[in-house]
């Protein structure tokens, strides 16, 4: 019989990763991507399109949504205006 795999809430295993300072550097490296990632997910989701349809609207290819929330590549700008509009929210970049 197998054993069935219990999984641990998200905030958990960040929570549980981030005492190590190894992790805890390269996160933080990676904070900014992190965000953009998190946000433009959230966004998508709570709006209730797959990605697919955002790509759509966006005038791009399903592939590029994936890399983006995956944060497999570097998005320009642009880019990430175009996607914004597609999910019919405003893009800010704030420096603190």
């Amino acid at each position: 019989m197998k054993k069935k795999l219990q999984g641990i809430p998200l905030k958990q295993l960040k929570s549980d990763l981030m005492k190590r300072s190894s992790f805890r550097h390269a996160y933080n490296n990676l904070e900014t991507e992190f965000q953009i990632a998190d946000q433009m997910i959230a966004a998508r989701l709570k709006r209730k399109i797959s990605q697919k349809e955002l790509a759509k609207r966006a005038h791009t290819g399903q592939a590029a949504i994936s890399r983006l929330e995956n944060m497999n590549t570097k998005p320009s700008i642009a880019f990430l205006k175009r996607i914004a509009r597609a999910l019919d929210t405003k893009f800010n970049i704030t420096i603190q």
